[in-house]
């Protein structure tokens, strides 16, 4: 057996596992959609908050509905952001275990990269927005986490309007670099943006998880059992002061994805990923958006007032240039320190496009500027037009970079084609209609 060389180099971006690159295509494709319906709520709660009628916007969000004596007498807004974003965070809890169990973040030197990326990606904007809040007058450090989540929805469906030549390697980085940013975003919301706890409702919400837990274990799949079980759960949880998107992330904890003692195959997880995601990427995220996006420029006290606001210059700082010199910085730091390089033909370019995407933050910003600031206040206000500028500034920027790679790859592969059908060999591509 030939041993390894010790100065041989691993690849930071290399081609991964080809069930995780497969998986990665599904779901690109799955958030595409998700990203466009995504935007189109945005754009509409948008035209409707700053169109004569906005008053109807207005009442509508306002709106209050639920049973008063569990105290669920909530807006329309509360609903989309505590309710509707559960299933957006169930999603992620199934994405986050299944690449921790099955994925490739299971092998610590794969994981390395996208968890640092996501850190220093986090790390960054939160002290770019400090350092200006902390320094001018009218600052409020209550959002300092606002610019640091990533929109995966938003990125990916953006990558996926400008490549279609980009190497599947950083299309995985982005994925699971933002699964990763899922994880911190609810460890801060947990941690950080819960104001009062009261133990005995949190407490009696393990008696309905474990419950669930105990019938996903034995691949119970009726939703009559599950669903009353996962609603008395987020009951419990958002009687209890923490915010209760968490029950979504607790519950998708629950549930295994491999198949232990009734043979091969994948668990539950995989079937109500299949499930759940179409839901969240098509119903309950837009309409998240399109009650939490409207945000009046005249209302806000003026544009002039809102772009000299300390709370929008450091959400739009931290999201285009703290997530990008974060990310950046941080693979550089690997790469730097691991001695790592970086995959076959990948260059520093492809990675700086990838870091801009990454400054897109859309529906994890938007419900942490509510948390911090209160839905309705004017700092919510400075907050959202700060969160929907950063992220159409880096979507823009990105969109340069990427572009400009997509060519290049582009030319790489019509002059690999040509120097196969100069050695008479044939493309065998020709026919393969999912040509990466």
């Amino acid at each position: 057996m030939t041993a390894t060389p010790p100065h041989q180099h691993r690849h930071l971006f290399g081609r991964g596992s080809w069930p995780e690159v497969s998986r990665i295509g599904d779901i690109l494709r799955a958030e595409t959609v998700g990203g466009a319906l995504l935007l189109g709520a945005a754009v509409l709660a948008l035209a409707w908050a700053n169109s004569p009628w906005s008053s109807g916007y207005q009442d509508l969000i306002a709106f209050e509905i639920g049973p008063h004596e569990l105290h669920l007498d909530l807006t329309l807004a509360q609903w989309a952001a505590d309710g509707l974003l559960a299933i957006f965070f169930f999603v992620a809890g199934l994405e986050l275990k299944r690449e921790f169990v099955a994925g490739d973040l299971r092998d610590p030197r794969r994981a390395m990269l996208p968890v640092a990326a996501a850190v220093g990606g986090m790390a960054v904007p939160a002290l770019i927005y400090v350092a200006i809040n902390a320094g001018f007058a009218g600052g409020s450090l209550r959002g300092w986490a606002v610019p640091t989540a990533t929109d995966i929805a938003f990125a990916l469906a953006v990558l996926a309007v400008i490549s279609t030549h980009l190497p599947a390697a950083l299309r995985t980085f982005l994925l699971t670099l933002a699964v990763v940013d899922d994880l911190l975003a609810i460890l801060i919301i947990a941690v950080f943006y819960t104001s009062s706890l009261s133990l005995l409702p949190l407490a009696a919400a393990l008696v309905p998880l474990g419950l669930f837990a105990v019938l996903v274990q034995r691949r119970v799949r009726s939703w009559w059992l599950l669903l009353p079980l996962a609603a008395a759960t987020w009951t419990l949880v958002h009687a209890s002061g923490v915010h209760a998107t968490v029950a979504g992330v607790l519950l998708g904890f629950m549930v295994p994805v491999i198949r232990h003692s009734s043979g091969e195959g994948p668990g539950l997880a995989e079937h109500f990923e299949h499930r759940w995601r179409p839901v969240s990427a098509g119903f309950a995220v837009p309409v998240f958006a399109f009650f939490a996006a409207g945000v009046s420029v005249a209302g806000a006290g003026g544009l002039g007032e809102t772009l000299r606001d300390p709370v929008t210059i450091g959400i739009v700082l931290g999201l285009v240039v703290g997530k990008c010199v974060g990310v950046l910085g941080s693979t550089w730091l690997v790469q730097r320190f691991t001695r790592a390089t970086l995959g076959d033909g990948v260059s520093w370019w492809d990675v700086l496009g990838l870091a801009l995407l990454a400054g897109i933050g859309f529906t994890v910003s938007l419900l942490i500027g509510e948390l911090a600031f209160g839905v309705g206040s004017e700092k919510d206000e400075h907050a959202r037009i700060g969160i929907l500028a950063g992220s159409l500034i880096s979507a823009l920027l990105a969109t340069v970079v990427l572009r400009a790679r997509n060519r290049h790859y582009r030319q790489l592969c019509a002059a690999e084609a040509v120097d196969a059908d100069a050695d008479g060999i044939p493309d065998v591509w020709d026919d393969d209609p999912v040509r990466p």
